[in-house]
Order: C-alpha cells, then sequence, then structure tokens
C-alpha cells in the first residue's frame, strides 16, 4: 500500500478496526497478541492513523472476520458513494437495485444502448 495516502482514508481504515474490534469484544491487546503486534501499535493503528503493514492488515482482518478490502474501502455503499459523485445518480441505482432481476436486465439494455450510442457519436464527433 501506499505511504501517501490520504487522511479520510486512514481515518476510516482506523475507525473500522476499532468499530470491529470493539463489536468482537477483544481488546487492543489481545488484537496485538494474535495479530504479533504490540498494543501500542494496535493503538496507534486506531486512534492515530498509522497504516499498518500488509502482513499485519491481512493478520487484523483475518482475527477481525473480515477482508482488508472491507478495512480500505469499506462496505459497497460506501464504495459506490466514494465513486460515484453524482447522489442522484446513487439514489437511481439504489432503486434499481431493489427492482426485479428482468426489470433490471431491460433497464440495462437500454442503458448499453445509450452509452454504445453516445460513445459513437463521441468517436465521430472529432
Amino acid at each position: 500500500m501506499e505511504k501517501f495516502l490520504n487522511k479520510d482514508f486512514m481515518s476510516d481504515l482506523s475507525s473500522r478496526i476499532q468499530q470491529l474490534r470493539k463489536q468482537l469484544v477483544i481488546s487492543q491487546q489481545e488484537l496485538a497478541a494474535r495479530v504479533q503486534a504490540s498494543q501500542s501499535m494496535i493503538n496507534r493503528y486506531e486512534t492515530k492513523n498509522v497504516q499498518p503493514p500488509a502482513d499485519i492488515l491481512n493478520r487484523i482482518a483475518d482475527v477481525l472476520n473480515t477482508t482488508v478490502d472491507f478495512l480500505i474501502n469499506g462496505d459497497s455503499e460506501e464504495k459506490a458513494k466514494a465513486t460515484l459523485k453524482n447522489s442522484e445518480l446513487l439514489n437511481t441505482l439504489k432503486e434499481i437495485d431493489v427492482m426485479p432481476e428482468n426489470e433490471q436486465n431491460i433497464l440495462l439494455h437500454y442503458v448499453n444502448a445509450y452509452i454504445r450510442d453516445f460513445k459513437a457519436r463521441k468517436a465521430y464527433a472529432l
């Protein structure tokens, strides 16, 4: 992982580690012992936004019964919010996601056709 990750990313990672540890009722000292790190380092990962090395992050994920992906990125809704800046588009996609699969397929057919046509218009407008 990169050494220059932004502050929000590190804060989210720290919060997720701490939240999951508390949900499982595991002390920092116990987590430290199980991942072969010091309790002071676990404290730094949780409160000082210090980035754990990849091997420690893997062990933390294992002990907390989660994935490194979740610790880094959060759940799919958090990923979507981070990726999609248009909140109306995100809300619309959430509504589509709960529709029956056949209805979703119909919408996808039209959306994909529109995207294909948009790309063609863009390519020929050069």
